[in-house]
């Protein structure tokens, strides 16, 4: 119990704003994304997807250089954000947030394109049959047959976005009380030798995991 008393919860708090914001981009841009790819064909449709998926393979601190790159100070974006704001977009919460949302983005993706993609069409061309434009047979037929899939994709970016480390230390840094995540918090207690604190943090970070786990778990068994 003392070491809970002691213990900064400023990262929690942070990890999970920047996990829900993350969450939300990665929602509309992965389920629409998912979506496309399983039932569109376009040139350079597996470049796409393959370029989605490049977060999974690529370390996260090459993943944070090449968004460090993007955003930086001297790039296009980053000078739109900082004559919009006053202030640079890398080092920031905001930052954490762009970093976790690619991070999470094609646990997203793939799962839902996996839940699309089982959708028997046969549901879809009934409707069609029955003059419904595409985009109400994609909200009202097929997403909601995909739906666990979709949520359970959703629920797994969120603990995706949680758990970064290596992209969001490499765009949003570790300040405390600004943008320090939790899994930063952990390396950082860790450096300065205390672990009970980093314990504590790590401990919250490991049940919120298994948490997800089992709500994707439950979803996977009620689809079959």
């Amino acid at each position: 119990m003392e070491a809970f008393a002691e213990v900064d919860w400023f990262p929690l708090w942070l990890s999970l704003r920047v996990a829900t914001l993350a969450t939300v981009v990665t929602t509309v841009v992965g389920v629409a994304g998912a979506y496309a790819l399983a039932r569109t064909h376009f040139p350079g449709r597996g470049l796409v997807e393959a370029l989605a998926s490049l977060p999974i393979v690529l370390p996260p601190t090459v993943l944070g250089y090449y968004l460090l790159v993007l955003i930086g100070r001297d790039s296009p974006i980053g000078q739109a954000w900082e004559a919009l704001t006053g202030s640079p977009l890398v080092f920031t919460w905001q930052a954490a947030v762009l970093a976790a949302a690619v991070a999470s983005l094609p646990f997203c993706l793939r799962t839902a394109r996996a839940a699309f993609t089982a959708v028997d069409t046969r549901y879809e061309e009934a409707a069609r049959v029955a003059g419904l434009p595409e985009w109400r047979i994609a909200v009202t037929v097929t997403l909601p047959l995909a739906a666990r899939g979709v949520i359970a994709g959703i629920t797994l970016a969120f603990a995706r976005a949680l758990g970064d480390f290596g992209t969001t230390v490499m765009v949003a840094g570790n300040v405390p009380g600004r943008t320090q995540t939790m899994p930063i918090a952990v390396f950082d207690r860790v450096q300065a030798f205390d672990y009970a604190s980093a314990g504590v943090l790590a401990g919250v970070l490991a049940a919120v995991a298994i948490v997800v786990l089992l709500v994707v778990r439950r979803l996977e068994r009620s689809t079959l």
